[in-house]
């Protein structure tokens, strides 16, 4: 069995309520170097050439991993650990070019036990049918974490000048970034088999608002501030007219020869 990556007790667990949803641990740092955020991307440029590569990799590993889960009902171990440290390192890497963190992704798929984004999943068996279908089933969950990553993206000048000016970045921002990119790791997990759990939580968990909370400020449940909740939904009001406007520039690109063609 997998060893998992993060630790995470805040007293009343999720798997308490309902069942194990993938947890993603994000400390934020008190201050950020501001010239680590203002060379930010191209810092990482070294891990997003690793990512493709094992992007590819995990790729034909989810192919491999799809028709073993049909055959066990479950993810066979040597391919639930490569893909759960592939999602892992994906997540690391991703707080850090969000501006969730300030250290140093390693080049690594098992972080520092220190380090400040860590991911928790959990071998579980898998319902056949689900793993049968899960390409359709995935589709509304795609929706909405394409539209809240989208939205975010489209305004990333504005978060990043706002953490390069400050120093850090906004505690509303940060947990409304931290949910969005949480949702995207839960929504990857599905894909990827490494939970039966559909994506939710997007805007936090306030089911477990009044729950004991354990000393470590990341470890706790993700619970959202109401301007955390509005800017979660500028997400995804930007990412909506972001596809639309995309779709109607597309549509009228295309139909711009056919009109030349044929004429008025």
């Amino acid at each position: 069995m997998a060893e998992p990556e993060g630790r995470w007790s805040p007293g009343r667990t999720e798997a308490d309520a309902d069942e194990f949803r993938p947890v993603l641990e994000i400390v934020q740092p008190a201050r950020q170097r501001r010239l680590t955020v203002l060379l930010r991307l191209l810092l990482l440029i070294p891990h997003f050439i690793v990512l493709f590569v094992l992007h590819i990799a995990a790729f034909f590993t989810v192919i491999v991993g799809w028709f073993a889960a049909l055959v066990l009902g479950r993810l066979p171990d040597p391919v639930f650990r490569f893909l759960s440290g592939v999602l892992g390192y994906d997540m690391r890497v991703s707080a850090s070019d969000m501006l969730l963190i300030d250290r140093y992704p390693p080049f690594a798929l098992t972080p520092p036990a220190d380090y400040p984004a860590r991911i928790e999943v959990r071998p579980t068996p898998l319902n056949r049918l689900a793993v049968l279908f899960r390409v359709f089933l995935m589709i509304p969950a795609a929706i909405v974490q394409s539209l809240a990553v989208y939205g975010w993206w489209a305004l990333a000048f504005v978060w990043w000048l706002i953490t390069l000016v400050l120093g850090r970045m906004p505690r509303p921002l940060f947990e409304a970034t931290t949910a969005t990119l949480r949702y995207r790791m839960r929504f990857t997990a599905y894909v990827m088999m490494l939970t039966p759990a559909y994506p939710k939580g997007l805007f936090g968990d306030d089911a477990f608002a009044g729950a004991t909370r354990a000393p470590h400020p990341g470890a706790r449940p993700l619970v959202l501030s109401s301007a955390a909740k509005w800017i979660v939904v500028l997400f995804l009001v930007l990412g909506l007219a972001g596809h639309v406007t995309s779709s109607v520039t597309a549509s009228t690109t295309d139909d711009t020869p056919a009109t030349r063609l044929h004429g008025p």
